[in-house]
């Protein structure tokens, strides 16, 4: 197998990346927002019963409100990610093989061994492979041909690191 694709210097492409890599790494928050929220407004609910409700309400308060907090902090973080990243669109290019994933962008370039990999995620505009349990880079579909795709598809499934379609 060999792949080789180009990346165009478009300005809105590094900000989906960015956004693509936090997302992953941010959603725990959102989980954790949720689960204070939740807890805070019951307390909050359950102790206006009770004559030491007027103790714990302002603790119940504080739990909703971080709670929410907690879930705004992730669209923030993507929010902030894609205005800045807008600044580093350069021209580029991957290059896949059965080994390993080169990827160049302006004068820099990098890449990964496949034995590396120890998982990748399907999303709706990119493969997220991770090295460990962090996110190391994306492989974006929408700029390679379907049959590349396809291919690159089928290896990733070989590998164990896909479900197979």
């Amino acid at each position: 197998m060999h792949i080789r694709f180009d990346v165009p210097a478009d300005p809105a492409y590094p900000g989906r990346v960015a956004a693509a890599l936090s997302s992953v790494r941010l959603r725990r928050y959102g989980y954790i927002g949720a689960v204070l929220a939740a807890v805070g407004a019951i307390g909050f609910a359950v102790s206006r019963g009770f004559a030491w409700g007027d103790q714990v309400s302002s603790l119940c308060m504080a739990m909703v409100v971080g709670g929410l907090l907690s879930m705004l902090y992730s669209p923030w973080v993507r929010l902030r990610a894609r205005r800045r990243s807008g600044r580093y669109a350069v021209e580029g290019a991957y290059d896949i093989t059965d080994d390993n994933i080169m990827m160049r962008s302006g004068s820099e370039s990098g890449g990964i061994a496949w034995d590396g990999v120890t998982q990748v995620r399907d999303t709706p505009e990119f493969w997220i492979l991770y090295v460990g349990r962090m996110p190391a880079t994306v492989i974006p579909r929408r700029l390679m041909s379907a049959e590349d795709a396809e291919t690159l598809r089928a290896h990733m499934a070989e590998r164990g690191l896909l479900q197979p379609r």
